[in-house]
């Protein structure tokens, strides 16, 4: 239901993260902390056991945060190389088309070129909006069944035949890949614990006795600093999505490619 937040440029949606958790923790400063220091004495030790819990507390937070971001990390840095595999794939599947005779290489080159074109123009919007693509499937089995109706004629044209015929297995295997990526994220099990975690952790800021402005500052940095941290794993939570995001400049690249060598 927050998919909404990739819609948004990233430079603000830093600042809506950072701001609306420093704002929640001042507005706790002004109404709900006078209610919750009602429930704690105001003696020369509630700094110190206050200080104590919440530092138990934010080592098991600040574990399962850093955990969080190294795993959005690598997803991320996961689906960006399978996209690079992929591309590298369809590179090598023009250069081996390249040892077909006519017509035969150019009509499979038209229709790598017909598949590059739908993934950069059609699938990726698509895989943006969290939805998997599925046209292309027929652009795949059309060069799989071009591909399998050649009879190589030559032992040359039979070894070129078995290299390109692994080649696109490869470019199979990866395509699937990147697909079972599309919808790939952390669970909502998980952002529900970060979410009360966060709350629990300036709820607790809000305890410590005290100047007033001394815990609006205080209180307002860490709940600022925390905000990032959560927007910086929300940033990179689904590969596809937002402004940090995979982009398709490898497929255009091959593309390019393909039209300078013809």
């Amino acid at each position: 239901m927050f998919y909404w937040i990739y819609d948004v440029p990233t430079p603000q949606l830093a600042g809506l993260f950072a701001l609306s958790f420093a704002t929640f923790s001042v507005v706790g400063c002004l109404l709900i902390r006078p209610i919750l220091r009602m429930f704690v004495r105001s003696r020369s030790e509630t700094n110190d056991v206050v200080g104590y819990v919440l530092s138990c507390f934010s080592v098991i937070y600040g574990i399962l945060l850093g955990l969080l971001a190294v795993a959005a990390y690598q997803n991320f840095s996961h689906v960006e190389l399978t996209v690079t595999n992929e591309a590298s794939a369809l590179a090598a599947l023009h250069y081996d088309f390249a040892g077909y005779p006519e017509p035969h290489r150019q009509e499979l080159r038209a229709l790598l070129a017909d598949y590059l074109h739908y993934v950069i123009e059609k699938a990726w919007p698509l895989q943006r909006q969290g939805t998997i693509p599925k046209g292309g499937i027929e652009k795949a089995v059309a060069i799989q069944k071009r591909l399998l109706e050649f009879q190589p004629q030559t032992k040359s044209e039979e070894i070129i035949h078995v290299e390109t015929l692994h080649q696109f297995n490869e470019f199979i295997t990866y395509r699937r890949l990147r697909l079972h990526a599309v919808t790939t994220g952390i669970p909502a099990v998980m952002w529900y614990v970060v979410i009360v975690g966060s709350i629990v952790n300036i709820a607790m800021i809000w305890l410590f006795d005290m100047k007033f402005m001394t815990h609006l500052v205080l209180g307002g940095l860490f709940a600022f600093f925390l905000g990032t941290m959560i927007f910086l794993i929300a940033a990179m939570d689904n590969p596809f999505r937002g402004e940090v995001s995979v982009s398709s400049d490898a497929y255009r690249l091959v593309l390019e490619l393909m039209e300078q060598s013809q």
